[in-house]
């Protein structure tokens, strides 16, 4: 295993230069949000994933009925957790 050192300013600058600027509009509107209000935004993304591979997997094995469509839904979910790290 190599040796870990902190990183330098300029490798840090490297690696964010890239990075999209943080919208403080949008952290000060969740910030103002109660807690449980606040995993609305990530669950309408998870929900548009989830609705735009339904879209690509109904369009890939047409004759597969709804609650197929589903699980080969989760297949892949847990497989790019298992390969990647998260889905």
């Amino acid at each position: 295993m190599e040796n870990k050192r902190p990183l330098t300013p300029e490798e840090i600058s490297a690696i964010v230069d890239g990075f999209e600027p943080i919208d403080v509009a949008q952290m000060e509107l969740l910030a103002k949000l109660p807690p449980g209000k606040r995993m609305y935004p990530s669950l309408q993304a998870s929900a548009m994933i989830r609705a735009g591979l339904r879209s690509a997997f109904k369009r890939k094995f047409p004759n597969l009925s709804l609650p197929e469509i589903n699980m080969k839904i989760l297949d892949y979910l847990i497989f790019m957790d298992s390969k990647y790290g998260h889905a």
